[in-house]
C-alpha cells in the first residue's frame, strides 16, 4: 500500500511538474499574432517599417482601430482588455485626454511595467532625452513606467511674420519670444499693442485654455475633491477681458470660424495660435489658404517660446500585462518609444522618410533624436522647429492631469463662455460649475 502511494505521489510530482512546462511550450508555439488596438491608423502604419526592418518578424500583427469620436474607442478597449484570452490587446494605445485612466486609473492593473517587457527603462530615457511630463503621466502608482509616446506635444506659440514686422518691426522669434512672454502680464502687454493696430492676438478662448490648462500646478481633483487652481480661476477673468477688448474674435476651437482665422479670413486678422507641432502639421497647414509659401499665409509662420510651458494631445503606448508574447511586445513598444538610433521610429518620423523621402515632419518624443534632425519647415518661412520645440517639452508638467479631464474641462469652457456673453455672473459660473461635477462625477467641491 505504502509503495502504491508513494508511486502516486511522484506521479503527481512529475504531472506537476509538467504541467506549466507544457502550458509554455504551447504559449511559445501557439499563434504568433500581436492585437494591436489603436484610435487611429498612425501606429498600425508604423508596423510596417518595422517589419521590412526586422524581415525575421514572423508574427502577425492584428490590428483593430476604432476612433475616439462618440467615445466609442475606450468601452471596446476596455471590454477587451477584460474579457482576455487570444484576441485581448497585447498594445494598445490612449490619448492624452484619458491616457491617465490607463497608466494610473481605473484600468491601470492591465498595463505592464516596460521593464517586464525587457526594457532597459533608466538607460533607454538618458539615452533618447525623454521630455519628463511623457514620463509622468506613463508612470503608474507604484512608480514603474508603463506608457511612453512617440510625438513630443510640447507647445510654443505660433504667430504670423508679417504682422510681427508690422507692430514691432521685427518677425524674429526670440525677439517676440520676449514680447509675449514670459508670463501672461506681457502676452496682454503685446494685445494691446496689437489691437490698436487692429489685430488680435488669439481666435479664440480656447486658444488661451489650452495653455492655462496645461500650465497650472495643480489638476482638477485634489485627494479626490473638485479644486479649481488659482490659474484655471483667472481663466475666467482672462477670457471676459480677451472678449471685451477686442484681444480676440471669440471663434471656439475646432469650428469653422477658428480654422478661417488660420488663413486670415476671419472678423480680423489674428496674431497666433497655441500648440504644439501637430498644430502646425496636421490643422493650420490645410487651413491656411494655400501649399506654398506666398500661398494665403503659408510660410508668414514662425514659433517661439510660449508665456508658460505646456503640452496638448499626444498617443501613449501600452503593454498588456496579460500578453502572451511580452518580449516580442517590448522590442515593438521600445523601437517606437525609446529607440534614438537612426532606425527608430522617431528618426523617419522627426525627418518626414517614414515613407521615403519628403514626408511631414513631426516633433518626436527623444530631443536626442530632433537634436540631429532637421526641422525645418517651409510653413514657417525656412524656421527649424526643434530648436523651439525642444525647450518646449522640457518646459512642459503632466502633475496635473487626471482621468476626468476632457469631461470637466467641457463643463468648465462651457460655463465660462456663459459668462463672457453676459449670460451669467462670475459667482454664479464657478457655482454652476461645481454643481455639474457634482451632479455628473459625483464629486464634491473643497
Amino acid at each position: 500500500m505504502k509503495r502504491k502511494l508513494g508511486l502516486l505521489v511522484c506521479l503527481l510530482l512529475i504531472i506537476s511538474v509538467s504541467l506549466p512546462l507544457f502550458a509554455q511550450a504551447e504559449q511559445e508555439t501557439g499563434p504568433k499574432v500581436i492585437n494591436l488596438w489603436s484610435f487611429t491608423d498612425e501606429v498600425p502604419k508604423m508596423m510596417e517599417k518595422y517589419k521590412e526592418l526586422n524581415p525575421d518578424f514572423d508574427y502577425e500583427i492584428k490590428t483593430t482601430i476604432i476612433a475616439t469620436t462618440d467615445g466609442a474607442y475606450q468601452p471596446a478597449l476596455d471590454q477587451a482588455l477584460i474579457s482576455g484570452g487570444a484576441d485581448a490587446p497585447d498594445i494598445y494605445c490612449a490619448e492624452s485626454a484619458f491616457v491617465l485612466k490607463y497608466t494610473q486609473g481605473d484600468a491601470a492593473s492591465f498595463a505592464a511595467p516596460y521593464k517586464d517587457l525587457g526594457i532597459d527603462v533608466d538607460k533607454k530615457l538618458k539615452e533618447a532625452d525623454i521630455a519628463q511630463y511623457t514620463v509622468d503621466i506613463g508612470t503608474n502608482p507604484d512608480g514603474k513606467l508603463v506608457g511612453l509616446g512617440y510625438q513630443a506635444t510640447g507647445g510654443a506659440f505660433i504667430y504670423r511674420r508679417s504682422i510681427a514686422k508690422d507692430v514691432w518691426g521685427t518677425d524674429d522669434p526670440a525677439v517676440v519670444g520676449s514680447k509675449v512672454g514670459p508670463g501672461w502680464d506681457k502676452f496682454f502687454s503685446a494685445a494691446e499693442d496689437l489691437r490698436k493696430k487692429g489685430y488680435g492676438i488669439l481666435s479664440g478662448d480656447g486658444d488661451l485654455w489650452h495653455a492655462i490648462e496645461g500650465a497650472s500646478e495643480k489638476g482638477w481633483i485634489v485627494d479626490g475633491k473638485l479644486y479649481i487652481d488659482p490659474d484655471r480661476e483667472a481663466f475666467v477673468d482672462m477670457a471676459k477681458m480677451m472678449k471685451d477688448k477686442g484681444y480676440m474674435n471669440d471663434t471656439r476651437d475646432w469650428t469653422d470660424a477658428w480654422f478661417a482665422d488660420m488663413k486670415d479670413a476671419g472678423e480680423k486678422p489674428i496674431f497666433g495660435f497655441f500648440g504644439p507641432a501637430w498644430l502646425i502639421n496636421y490643422v493650420m497647414a490645410g487651413n491656411s489658404g494655400g501649399s506654398a509659401p506666398g500661398e494665403g499665409t503659408y510660410g508668414d509662420w514662425a514659433v517661439c517660446e510660449p508665456p508658460v510651458g505646456f503640452f496638448w494631445g499626444g498617443t501613449w503606448v501600452l503593454g498588456n500585462t496579460n500578453s502572451r508574447h511580452k518580449e516580442v511586445v517590448g522590442d515593438i513598444i521600445e523601437w517606437i518609444t525609446l529607440d534614438s538610433s537612426e532606425t527608430g521610429l522617431q528618426y523617419y518620423w522627426a525627418n518626414g522618410t517614414l515613407n521615403g523621402p519628403g514626408g511631414t515632419k513631426d516633433t518626436v518624443a527623444s530631443g536626442t533624436v530632433m537634436s540631429k534632425s532637421d526641422g525645418r519647415l517651409d510653413f514657417l518661412g525656412g524656421q527649424n522647429m526643434f530648436d523651439v520645440f525642444v525647450p518646449a517639452g522640457q518646459f512642459a508638467t503632466g502633475k496635473n492631469k487626471h482621468q476626468y479631464d476632457e469631461t470637466i474641462n467641457m463643463y468648465w469652457r462651457d460655463q465660462v463662455r456663459e459668462y463672457t456673453a453676459g449670460n451669467k455672473s462670475r459667482a454664479a459660473t464657478i457655482a454652476d460649475f461645481k454643481q455639474q461635477v457634482k451632479d455628473n462625477l459625483d464629486i464634491d467641491a473643497h
